[in-house]
């Protein structure tokens, strides 16, 4: 921006270049002059509105500066951090002000008078003419950034700034090539409608380099599916016909009872045989927790059949299908408590539960199954992946992705963006479950290419021969002759002497007392420690006989070398990371 002649390393080259609209001038100068209670008393700032060599605007400060803020000043009654007030550099329409406002919308204060230290100003002059210039510069160049700083010059109490015009040659701050700093996304619709107007554009855009290939945005998901089903009883085993009833607990248990229980509900003359029969139908075997056969009752014998198989008989053995072996006649009701495990009779489906009673003149007799049933809520988990064809697909770019509607990846570039682990309620009623799930449900946009347009794909398979095959110290190469056969000739190879660098550029760690005077809105953060001086560390390139350049009131810490201090600056950070994340304020003592 100087306008200054340039050449290049070997100088054999000079040119002049001009990235403004004219060659540099002194764009603002700050005289500052600190008073005898350590404020600066005098503030005068000087401007080139125009950038043509004389200085038109001049802002002198009617009140002191007690502090100093990146965009602003802090000012107090001389001598003390008391009755402050604090002011925003800004520049609206050209003209350089003040404004007031709140101590939290001004950044980076500290202060300079005697409440915070003797000879603050005079000793730190260079660092609080850079801070204040900063500020106003800041202000300057926000309000029209067609301006450009080349430098900046310290004399005693004065830095002047020197700049140009860039972007735009134009009287007009509010240019177009600036207006996209304010609203970026402006530049998409501007550029569409300077494509449809420009003749050049649109003839690169209908030649066959330009169509290129069509693409079709292809979208998919990937989706957890939770599915949650209540089980009743009558789900896992139910009575389909026959017996007499079913008794449930309301939980999981039921009892199915069969035959004729009422006494002398049955008659005969002689010996008599009464079938009563029962379906159960077993729907999942794996939720029977248990099934038993707790009570028989038998006026006069009973026997219990499964599927035909016997299970159990009373009184006394009787296994055949015909009369009981004994005698008939038992004279009374006999019940038993056989409490027979019936689980491995009863697998998958229908069976039938056979009760056979012998009576001689008047009898009765049931059987009691009971079944304990597992009626915990059915959950099945899955994951529908539709976008696993697009994902294999050779000709299918991933675009655009988002979980549980994180964007992690935007136009082929991937945010940076991490979802967190999620937590979901499934289900209504009694059947509710809680999973947590690195994701529930992916939406994804593919770029699919469908067509080439005609034009034969760049032979890359020569290239990729000579990476594969070449060495350090020999270059193979295929090429393909006229008859169409493969030549693979090789020939030695060597890359040119780099030269020997050092490992590092030689640093040196060097630190000075200072006082804290930071500023927060609570007053100067130094009367709140116990040990208001803290410590400024500096890095300096070493000079050619590897000796530490130490600048004034600087002691050494670590002296010329590869310093590496990575570690302690990731722990200064993360320090300060969890300082600010543990912050509470209260009113109660902690």
């Amino acid at each position: 921006m100087a306008g200054q002649a340039i050449s290049t390393i070997d100088s054999s080259k000079a040119f002049v270049p001009t990235i403004a609209c004219q060659k540099t001038a002194n764009l603002l100068e700050l005289i500052a002059q600190p008073s005898s209670s350590g404020d600066i008393g005098a503030l005068r700032i000087s401007r080139d509105t125009d950038l043509n060599g004389t200085y038109d605007q001049t802002l002198t400060l009617p009140m002191p500066v007690s502090g100093v803020c990146a965009n602003g000043i802090v000012s107090c009654q001389p001598g003390t951090w008391a009755q402050c007030r604090s002011f925003q550099w800004k520049a609206a329409r050209g003209a350089l002000s003040l404004g007031e406002v709140e101590l939290k919308d001004l950044a980076g204060c500290y202060c300079i008078n005697n409440s915070c230290g003797a000879n603050l100003a005079w000793g730190n002059m260079a660092s609080v003419l850079k801070d204040l210039g900063g500020g106003v510069i800041g202000a300057i160049t926000t309000a029209d950034p067609r301006l450009g700083v080349a430098q900046a010059l310290i004399d005693g109490p004065v830095i002047r700034y020197t700049g140009a015009q860039t972007t735009s040659c134009t009287n007009n701050p509010a240019v177009t090539g600036t207006a996209y700093r304010s609203n970026p996304t402006a530049i998409q619709g501007d550029a569409f409608a300077a494509s449809r107007t420009s003749q050049v554009f649109q003839t690169l855009a209908a030649s066959p380099a330009g169509a290129g290939s069509a693409q079709q945005r292809r979208r998919c998901t990937v989706s957890r599916e939770i599915t949650i089903k209540e089980v009743t009883i009558d789900d896992v085993i139910a009575r389909t016909a026959g017996g007499v009833a079913a008794y449930s607990d309301g939980a999981s248990g039921v009892d199915f009872v069969l035959g004729s229980p009422t006494t002398h509900s049955l008659r005969s003359s002689g010996c008599r045989l009464f079938d009563f029969r029962m379906t159960l139908t077993v729907g999942d075997p794996d939720r029977l927790r248990a099934v038993t056969l707790p009570l028989l009752s038998a006026d006069d014998w009973a026997q219990l059949r499964i599927d035909g198989q016997l299970v159990t008989a009373g009184p006394a053995s009787w296994t055949g299908s015909g009369l009981p072996p004994g005698k008939c006649e038992r004279d009374g009701t006999t019940t038993f408590t056989p409490n027979t495990d019936l689980k491995p009779y009863l697998a998958k489906g229908s069976h039938e539960i056979w009760l056979r009673i012998a009576v001689a003149d008047k009898g009765n007799g049931y059987a009691q199954i009971h079944a304990e049933v597992d009626t915990s809520c059915l959950t099945s988990e899955r994951v529908v992946d539709l976008c696993a064809g697009y994902a294999g697909d050779a000709k299918c770019q991933l675009a655009e992705e988002s979980v549980d509607g994180v964007e992690i990846f935007r136009s082929g570039v991937a945010t940076g963006l991490k979802p967190l682990p999620m937590t979901r309620l499934f289900g209504t009623g009694a059947c509710t479950l809680q999973l947590t799930r690195d994701f529930f449900e992916r939406e994804r946009t593919y770029l699919c290419q469908t067509d080439s347009s005609g034009q034969a794909q760049p032979d890359l398979s020569r290239g990729a021969y000579i990476i594969d095959h070449s060495t350090e110290t020999m270059l193979a190469d295929r090429i393909t002759t006229a008859d169409g056969t493969a030549q693979t000739p090789t020939r030695a190879f060597a890359l040119p002497d780099r030269g020997s660098v050092a490992a590092c550029e030689p640093v040196c760690k060097t630190r000075a007392r200072t006082a804290n005077t930071a500023v927060a809105p609570a007053g100067v953060v130094g009367s709140n420690q116990n040990d208001p001086a803290g410590w400024d560390t500096f890095y300096h390139a070493c000079d050619d006989a590897n000796s530490c350049p130490l600048g004034p009131g600087e002691e050494l810490v670590s002296a010329c070398g590869c310093l590496d201090d990575f570690p302690e600056a990731v722990v200064m950070m993360q320090t300060v990371r969890l300082g600010g994340a543990d912050l509470v304020c209260t009113g109660a003592a902690r």
